[in-house]
């Protein structure tokens, strides 16, 4: 089976159902939100929840790979379904195949931001290793249901690459984060740096919903 094919097995799971055919050339180019809203803040869980996880990571970082495949899915089972938890992704890229990924997720339909999102950092050896990154990501953007039309326009609109890395300088500057993954939790009560285990992850939430 040829990597597209692969991908389209990957796709399915993540979002549970088959991608429908990309928009026309025309209705990507009609449609393509404004980035004030392609930034907005794409919230994983009950927007309510008593804890707030902002979950910095770079998409070429091994080590949140390892969380959003390992550990994101025992907290997202344990206290994120269950109305504990929510998670806020933000953007920390540290090179350009990491901030074309994080470009690409942004362009995505809102609904498909975190199953992109899973799968980018699943397949993350896959396409960051790739002679042309940006040409191997767009085989992942096809398959979210976005045209190659919109792919092309979202890699090269410099106002969005620009408000990821200001959203990477908000990072450093307000919450000191300098490597990833960083998580902070309800915004600053609680930190959690480097690849830690589930259960690192449960001790500090338990002891904010005391």
């Amino acid at each position: 089976m040829g990597i597209a094919g692969l991908l389209a097995i990957g796709f399915t799971a993540a979002f549970g159902t088959a991608m429908t055919a990309a928009p026309s050339a025309a209705q990507a180019a009609a449609t393509l939100p404004p980035v004030s809203e392609l930034m907005a803040d794409r919230v994983m869980g009950d927007p309510k929840a008593p804890v707030t996880i902002l979950d910095y990571s770079s998409m070429t970082c091994p080590h949140c790979a390892h969380f959003h495949t390992d550990i994101l899915p025992k907290i997202k089972e344990a206290y994120i379904d269950t109305g504990k938890v929510k998670l806020i992704f933000r953007d920390f890229p540290f090179d350009q195949a990491a901030l074309s990924a994080s470009m690409l997720a942004h362009c995505a339909p809102a609904e498909r931001y975190y199953p992109l999102t899973d799968v980018l950092f699943k397949s993350q050896a896959t396409w960051s290793r790739a002679s042309d990154p940006a040409k191997a990501l767009g085989q992942y953007g096809k398959l979210a249901g976005m045209s190659q039309e919109t792919i092309d326009a979202c890699l090269a609109n410099k106002e969005l690459a620009d408000a990821i890395l200001n959203s990477r300088l908000t990072g450093q500057n307000q919450y000191k984060v300098e490597a990833t993954p960083t998580f902070i939790l309800n915004d600053g009560k609680a930190r959690i740096e480097g690849a830690q285990s589930f259960e690192e992850f449960s001790k500090a939430i338990d002891k904010l919903l005391k």
